[in-house]
């Protein structure tokens, strides 16, 4: 894999965009397991694109000013330096999102309380990152996919819809590809690659399992 390659995939596959891939895929494949399918269709793009905003606007934008401030050198985050505000300030933002989708929009919260479980596990996958991140770079971009890879696969074991089945496939290819990216970029370790890629399969199948 190229470099050009594999930075055009880390963009893409950014982490705080994998949220709004993996509630797309939910709405529109299995829209009546997240329980969005009294929605009509406008209504349910409304509400990806409301998640959209919480999830990837929001906190780039935030850490779009944390740079022009200074406080952070690089917007790639590549230090251990820069990612510990972001990553508080990206915590925050999703807490607060889980928190209102789970209790304060109605009547999201009550139709569809499955995505504030969704949105939970991702918040707490963050969480740990942030911690791990005051000492060790493990990787966002791999915990991100494991997250979904997690998700999707524990949705199909827990209900058997058929429809996740090739979109588990196509996340697990794409999984390898960031992997293989994110070392040819030098970004990460593979242990800090398997560290993340654990905690978003664990968190996010622990999650499902349990409370979807």
């Amino acid at each position: 894999m190229n470099t050009r390659l594999a930075t055009v995939l880390s963009v893409l596959l950014h982490p705080l965009l994998l949220p709004t891939y993996l509630f797309g895929t939910l709405i529109l494949l299995v829209p009546e397991l997240l329980g969005v399918s009294a929605l009509g269709f406008p209504a349910q793009m409304s509400l990806l694109l409301l998640l959209f905003l919480n999830t990837f606007l929001a906190p780039s934008l935030l850490v779009f000013y944390f740079y022009r401030l200074g406080y952070i050198e690089s917007l790639h985050l590549e230090t251990l330096k820069d990612r510990r505000l972001p990553y508080l300030a990206t915590l925050l933002i999703y807490t607060l999102s889980t928190y209102l989708f789970g209790w304060r929009f109605q009547p999201i919260s009550e139709l569809a309380p499955q995505i504030a479980v969704v949105l939970g596990c991702i918040t707490f996958s963050l969480g740990v990152v942030a911690l791990v991140s005051l000492s060790w770079k493990i990787s966002a971009h791999a915990t991100g996919m494991g997250g979904c890879l997690g998700a999707l696969g524990g949705i199909l074991t827990r209900f058997g819809d058929a429809a996740l089945f090739y979109p588990l496939l196509v996340a697990v290819l794409l999984t390898g590809l960031l992997m293989s990216a994110r070392l040819r970029l030098n970004a990460h370790t593979p242990g800090q690659i398997g560290a993340g890629l654990g905690v978003g399969l664990v968190v996010s199948i622990a999650g499902i399992l349990l409370f979807f």
